[in-house]
C-alpha cells in the first residue's frame, strides 16, 4: 500500500498554522485589510467631507454636537439673523429656540441653521409680535467622530481607513513587483554565471548609481502624477537589493547535490530554477519582503511630502502621521491613531515573516 507524501507547500502550511504568533498576525492583517476596504463604505462620514464646525474635535464615543457646542452655535446663527436667542431648551434630539429681534425676522434666513453642521432644517412653531418673536424647532444633526477630526474638520476615522487602502496597496503591490523582478533577475544571473552574470550585475550597479528622487521626478514629468506611478517608481528601484540577495543564494545552491542530480536526469535550466533554486531561496525572500513593505510605505510618505505622491483629498498613513507630528502639541489624536494602524501592520508583517521563514525552510522538513 503506497503512502502519499506531503509536498513542500503542504508542510509549510502545517508548520505556519502551528505558529501562533504568525497565525494571529495573519488574522490581524486580514482584519485590517477588511476594515480599510469596507469600513469607509459602512461608516457614516465621507473621508473628504469637511465639517467647518468640527475642526480638531477630540476623539469621543459621544455623539456630536455636545452641549458646550450648541449654545455658541445658536448665538452665532442668531446674530446673523439680527436677533437674540432668549431661550434655548432641548427636547430629545431637537432644540426649542426663542428668537427675538427689534424688527420682523425674515423666516427665509432660518436656512442658516441647515447650513450648519450641527443642525437640520429649522421649522417655525409659532410667530408672535408681528414676527419679531419666533419659536423655532431645530433638530440636531447627529455625527460620530470616534477618532476625532483633523485641522480641516474631516473625520479622522474615515481618513485613516482610506489611508490604509493606499498604504497597503502601495506597500504590497509595489513590493510584489519588486520581489518578482528581483527574484527572476537574481536567479537567472546566479545560475547562468560567467559573462552573463557579470553583465547583468553591472547593470544593477549602474541602476544603483542613479538617484532615486531624480528617477521619480523624471517619471512624474513624462507620465504625470497618478497613483499607478507609485508602483512603477518604487517597484522599478527596490528590486535591486532582492536581485543581489537571490543571486548570492543561487550561487551557493547551484553547486548542491540535488541540482547536480537534476542536471544528470536531464531537467532543463528553467525547470531547475523553478523547482529547485527559487523554492530554496524563499526563506530570505520572505524575510526581506517583511522589511521591504514598511520601507515602501515610508518611501511613499516621503514622496507625498514632496508633492510627488498621494495628493489631497486622498491620503495615506504616512501623510496622516506627518500631519499629526506637526500638530502633536495640541492635537495628539492626529498622530496617535494613524501611528497605531501603521505600527500594528508593521508588527504583524514582522511576525508573519518570521513564521513564513521557518515554514518555508526546506531544511526543517
Amino acid at each position: 500500500m503506497s503512502i502519499a507524501g506531503n509536498s513542500l507547500w503542504i508542510d509549510a502550511r502545517t508548520r505556519l498554522l502551528r505558529n501562533r504568533a504568525a497565525t494571529a498576525s495573519l488574522a490581524m492583517l486580514i482584519l485590517l485589510a477588511f476594515a480599510c476596504v469596507f469600513g469607509p463604505m459602512l461608516g457614516g462620514n465621507a473621508y473628504d467631507r469637511v465639517y467647518p464646525d468640527y475642526v480638531r474635535v477630540p476623539p469621543s464615543l459621544q455623539a456630536q454636537p455636545t452641549e458646550d457646542l450648541i449654545a455658541p452655535a445658536v448665538e452665532r446663527i442668531a446674530s446673523r439673523l439680527r436677533a437674540r436667542a432668549t431661550d434655548i431648551s432641548r427636547v430629545g434630539d431637537a432644540l426649542k429656540i426663542v428668537l427675538e429681534a427689534p424688527r420682523a425676522i425674515d423666516e427665509r434666513s432660518l436656512a442658516f441653521f441647515e447650513r450648519s453642521d450641527l443642525f437640520e432644517v429649522a421649522r417655525v412653531m409659532s410667530r408672535e409680535d408681528g414676527g419679531k418673536r419666533l419659536i423655532v424647532d431645530v433638530p440636531l444633526e447627529r455625527n460620530y467622530f470616534f477618532f476625532g477630526t483633523d485641522g480641516n474638520g474631516r473625520d479622522l476615522l474615515a481618513r485613516t481607513l482610506i489611508a490604509g487602502r493606499v498604504s497597503l496597496a502601495i506597500g504590497l503591490l509595489a513590493t510584489f513587483v519588486a520581489i518578482s523582478i528581483g527574484v527572476v533577475y537574481g536567479a537567472v544571473a546566479g545560475f547562468a554565471g560567467g559573462r552573463i552574470d557579470a553583465l547583468m550585475m553591472r547593470a544593477v550597479d549602474v541602476l544603483y548609481s542613479l538617484p532615486f528622487i531624480f528617477f521619480v521626478i523624471m517619471l512624474v514629468v513624462f507620465f504625470g502624477r497618478n497613483f499607478v506611478l507609485m508602483f512603477i517608481a518604487v517597484g522599478a528601484v527596490e528590486w535591486l537589493d532582492m536581485a543581489r540577495i537571490v543571486r548570492g543564494q543561487t550561487l551557493s545552491l547551484k553547486r548542491r547535490e540535488f541540482v547536480a542530480a537534476a542536471e544528470t536526469l536531464g531537467v532543463s535550466a528553467a525547470g531547475i530554477l523553478t523547482r529547485h533554486i527559487v523554492p530554496n531561496t524563499l526563506g530570505p525572500v520572505v524575510v526581506y519582503t517583511t522589511l521591504l513593505v514598511p520601507k515602501v510605505i515610508l518611501l511613499e510618505s516621503f514622496l507625498s511630502f514632496l508633492g510627488l505622491g498621494v495628493q489631497e483629498p486622498m491620503t495615506s498613513w504616512g501623510v496622516l502621521i506627518a500631519d499629526g507630528a506637526r500638530n502633536i502639541q495640541g492635537n495628539t489624536h492626529l498622530l496617535v491613531f494613524p501611528a497605531i494602524f501603521l505600527t500594528t501592520t508593521l508588527f504583524c508583517l514582522n511576525f508573519l515573516g518570521d513564521g513564513l521563514r521557518d515554514a518555508l525552510d526546506p531544511r526543517d522538513r
